[in-house]
């Protein structure tokens, strides 16, 4: 049986995060190494929105002399890089905003950091990391959130662990707690343990995986503990799914519980309302659990518009509860929709304990097709940004459909184009050129580069919120010749395209670089790539992460197609698909992952793409790479890693796998480098 626990790294290395209040404290040496403390004085400024977020949920309640959950907003913010520094203001009288900038190995393996009150712990970007240990927070310790983390690795080889108990964060007897966005698996215990009359806690948007126990709540006689579990994704987890046991009041909403089959991992149960328990479940999707609700004689469980997907054993509800809206306000997604908002959502984000890198205040320039902006179209707004310009320009595009073409010249760098609607789907720039159009001086065909709707040829830019679509007719335009239309095209490095949907048939996402003799890196997250024929290709270094790429059929309603075709120069990095699902209404065994793209028959390309830790549907091939204009895939890089689903399939000469020590070599940080993609 392979080793369960042997899991991914995520991004290691961190920009350092600028001032977010008026005393900021930088601890340890520029190379990590632990130094002095110093604290310099910056002009006052609004802190980042998320240093003064609040716990929603129970942790909200004001109770036990504490009002809400805010964490160390009142005191200094200060960025650690080692655990000597993590510890001096984790367990410091004093309230602190702690930034937590790159992976700290903790040492002696399972140590868990006794945190004072008035605390916020938080990963800085997706870079902050806690290996081989974890945070306890004892009696009446209160006010305290962990945010933005991975934490991970204290795993020491038995798999229902008795003899160590290492949690990612373990609390007795403290109350007013917000764990939010964190990524906990691979770890001796349980990853959360929620102990001995710890009370007002929220529990949101966090990854749970690859664990024997999730999350444990009780270890008491007394029924006092109130808690609220939402977003969270919870997988490949054998038991405490959570496990309640004595809450007086627990409530559950819209968490995504997912076992997959075909994995060494079964779960045993799911939600557990044990001994006098209340539990309120509602808008909740379980996906191949076994037992996915139980409950105690003794315990009260009300169930309300649950979801339950392949699934065995007891289903359980009874009793009378309590009506979480008497303590608090919260809002429901539809129960169809957790599994794609959970897994897009949850975990670590790019855009928490991060600032611009700048410094500078952006300039924004607003575009509204009514006229209510500075700009009716996007392009307009883009040839405001002056050519050089050294700081962000972020262009506010209001709710609309603008049918234009959109080029940022390689001349204008720092800019955001970003959509200001409630969705990604409220704003479109959408256009319908093809290779084969003409264009409209008589000039030729556009060729396939030429046919993005949008073209981003500047460095640093970033896209978000937003949808670009390339909707040209093949149907309707049979008798022309080249029908691969792009949506978008980058050719620049450090493009980062968050929360964005990209939609065409063929050719969709053309990922760059300048030059070939030039570095293009590209960071997809968050986002939703759709087609058909290699609709995501091209030379650049590129990573797609968290983000769902959706199979499209054909324009004759066929199914079949290519997701990548990468034109990688040797030596470096291609495409790395991560954490992603891939799916649509096509039929199965249509699909190929990939094909070697040697453009203009170049054989000095070595094109490389590796799928890794994503859930295959069924329209993916038992075979999934293929040959492509004369040059096999067997003589570039093709791979897949630890993927799920009925696509995944198993390894075989047709079909490799990675090795653990060959993926430790193909993660984020491999393919971005010195580069951490940050909001702005």
């Amino acid at each position: 049986m392979r080793d369960p626990h042997s899991m991914r790294r995520r991004i290691l290395t961190a920009t350092v995060p600028l001032a977010l209040t008026a005393a900021v404290v930088s601890a340890g040496t520029a190379d990590g190494r632990a130094g002095a403390a110093t604290t310099a004085a910056t002009p006052a400024a609004a802190p980042a929105a998320w240093a003064t977020d609040t716990a929603d949920g129970f942790a909200s309640v004001d109770a036990l002399g504490q009002n809400g959950t805010y964490g160390g907003r009142d005191g200094a913010t200060v960025t650690v890089r080692t655990q000597a520094d993590l510890e001096k203001y984790a367990t410091a009288a004093e309230p602190y905003v702690i930034v937590v900038a790159g992976a700290i190995a903790m040492s002696p393996v399972g140590k868990e950091i006794k945190v004072a009150s008035d605390k916020t712990i938080v990963g800085s970007g997706t870079a902050g990391q806690i290996v081989g240990g974890g945070f306890f927070l004892g009696t009446g310790v209160h006010n305290v959130i962990i945010r933005n983390l991975t934490i991970r690795d204290t795993y020491q080889g038995t798999w229902n662990d008795k003899d160590h108990d290492y949690d990612a964060i373990q609390m007795d007897g403290a109350h007013h707690v917000w764990i939010d966005h964190n990524d906990f698996r691979n770890m001796a215990d349980g990853l959360i343990d929620v102990r001995k009359d710890s009370t007002n806690v929220t529990v949101s948007w966090n990854e749970l995986s690859n664990n024997n126990k999730a999350f444990g709540i009780g270890w008491t006689e007394n029924v006092v503990t109130d808690i609220t579990l939402h977003h969270n994704w919870i997988r490949e987890t054998e038991q405490r799914n959570p496990s309640a046991d004595n809450c007086a009041h627990a409530h559950l909403y819209n968490n995504y519980l997912e076992d997959t089959p075909g994995t060494s991992i079964a779960s045993s149960y799911g939600n557990y309302s044990r001994g006098a328990t209340s539990m309120v479940l509602e808008n909740s999707y379980f996906q191949g659990f076994t037992n996915p609700v139980i409950k105690d004689s003794t315990a009260s469980l009300v169930q309300k518009g649950n979801v339950f997907s392949s699934t065995s054993g007891r289903n359980e509800s009874g009793g009378t509860a309590f009506d979480p809206k008497a303590y608090y306000a919260y809002s429901l997604d539809a129960t169809a929709n957790v599994p794609s908002v959970v897994k897009s959502g949850a975990g670590p984000r790019s855009t928490i304990g991060t600032m611009a890198a700048t410094g500078a205040a952006a300039t924004t320039l607003t575009v509204a097709k009514d006229g209510t902006g500075q700009y009716t179209t996007v392009q307009a707004a883009v040839n405001a940004v002056p050519a050089g310009n050294a700081a962000r320009v972020v262009i506010a595009v209001a709710p609309g459909t603008y049918r234009e073409l959109v080029k940022v010249p390689s001349n204008k760098p720092h800019v955001t184009i970003q959509g200001t609607g409630a969705s990604r789907k409220d704003t479109v720039i959408v256009y319908n050129n093809a290779a084969g159009t003409q264009k409209p001086d008589g000039s030729g065909t556009y060729g396939t580069g030429g046919s993005a709707t949008v073209a981003v040829e500047a460095d640093d830019f970033q896209a978000r919120n937003l949808s670009i679509t390339n909707d040209f007719d093949e149907a309707a335009n049979q008798s022309l010749s080249g029908h691969q239309a792009v949506a978008l095209r980058t050719a620049a490095d450090k493009v980062f395209l968050d929360g964005v949907i990209v939609t065409g048939d063929q050719d969709t996402l053309l990922l760059d670089t300048a030059a070939k003799e030039k570095l293009g890196r590209v960071y997809v997250s968050n986002s939703y790539v759709l087609g058909n024929v290699d609709f995501v290709f091209g030379r650049a270094t590129a990573v797609i992460d968290r983000s769902v790429i959706t199979l499209r059929k054909r324009w004759d309603g066929s199914s079949a197609g290519y997701i990548t075709a990468p034109s990688t120069v040797a030596a470096r990095k291609g495409f790395l698909i991560t954490n992603s699902t891939v799916n649509g209404d096509v039929s199965s065994g249509s699909f190929y992952l990939g094909r070697p793209w040697h453009a203009g028959g170049d054989a000095t390309l070595d094109p490389q793409t590796t799928v890794r830790d994503t859930a295959l549907s069924a329209a993916v091939k038992a075979t999934p790479w293929t040959d492509m204009s004369g040059f096999s895939w067997k003589d570039d890089r093709f791979a897949e890693y630890k993927n799920t689903g009925a696509g995944a399939g198993s390894a075989s000469a047709d079909r490799p796998f990675l090795t653990d020590a060959q993926a430790a070599d193909q993660e984020l940080t491999d393919w971005l480098g010195d580069w951490t993609p940050t909001a702005s």
